[in-house]
């Protein structure tokens, strides 16, 4: 098949392939029939193949596009945000799957320590932005301010205030200076959001990423809600817009993203084969004044 299968949704574990299935798997016709012959859900089956398909050729261009980051000496920051259970670490190991670690990093901080609640709020972010021909993915970022610390309570008001007064500041500095910042909000309903933490609380593999924030989440869905649409109106700028990802469908969220990623920088040439980096407009939008209801 020409590619490495992550999760196809086969679940039997009596089910084996011999020396003669494994000769009609790599024929079309051969693999429904085989699948079929099995009880087999081959329309699931056939959409991880596309979409692994898909995947792997837009990581394809990922590679390419940290190649020319690299030639060029470029800074980009890709921030990552969203309600819990949102989708976003998913979408950033997909991201950087198959980069060079030595041209990129993942950033997630953990809560500041004492020394650094004394510090100006965005000094330990300043240290983690991208050097020249680096990408940083910001698995979280300084917009933890924006919403995550007031809905729980980890920051006074004015703290809050003077946040918002300054990101746009500090992004436009940024940006003045070299760094492309790409900012993606991931937007999942509040039935969605539940039925990945049941998922969670139910598999042994995932337990670790339920916190105590976690479980309040559903408790506080208006507060993030109110405290979501405050930053986007306050901190959604023409050098530095919010991305919105509908990110319900998990693997439609990957690919898009990825996409959007890739359309936005010129690191193509004219004579390049063509591979569509154009995302869909029903999963990737760009954040508007008049837009009235997220997640």
């Amino acid at each position: 098949m020409g590619m490495e299968l992550r999760k196809l949704p086969i679940e039997r574990s009596d089910f084996r392939l011999s020396e003669e299935d494994m000769r009609r798997i790599n024929t079309r016709d051969g693999l429904i029939q085989l699948l079929r012959g099995n009880k087999i859900k081959v329309g699931a089956v056939m959409d991880t193949l596309r979409y692994e398909a898909e995947l792997e050729q837009l990581q394809v261009e990922l590679v390419r596009l940290q190649r020319w980051v690299q030639e060029k000496g470029k800074r980009i920051a890709i921030l990552f945000e969203g309600r819990d259970a949102a989708g976003k670490g998913g979408a950033i190991r997909r991201f950087t799957e198959h980069l060079n670690p030595r041209a990129m990093r993942v950033v997630a901080l953990p809560k500041p320590t004492d020394q650094e609640r004394g510090q100006w709020y965005f000094q330990r972010y300043v240290h983690q932005l991208p050097n020249a021909g680096e990408i940083v993915f910001f698995d979280r970022s300084w917009y933890n301010r924006a919403v995550v610390e007031p809905v729980n309570g980890f920051c006074s008001d004015k703290e809050y205030q003077r946040f918002l007064q300054q990101v746009p500041e500090f992004e436009h500095m940024l940006y003045e200076d070299g760094v492309t910042i790409i900012k993606f909000w991931f937007s999942i309903s509040k039935e969605e959001q539940l039925r990945r933490f049941e998922s969670r609380r139910h598999n042994p593999l995932k337990q670790w990423k339920l916190s105590p924030i976690d479980m309040k989440a559903q408790e506080q869905w208006d507060r993030y809600t109110h405290f979501k649409e405050q930053m986007f109106s306050k901190t959604h700028t023409s050098f530095s817009p919010w991305i919105i990802v509908r990110a319900n469908d998990k693997k439609k969220a990957r690919l898009e993203s990825i996409r959007h990623v890739l359309n936005s920088m010129p690191y193509r040439s004219a004579d390049d084969p063509p591979v569509n980096l154009t995302p869909d407009p029903n999963v990737i939008t760009r954040f508007h004044r008049a837009t009235t209801t997220l997640d």
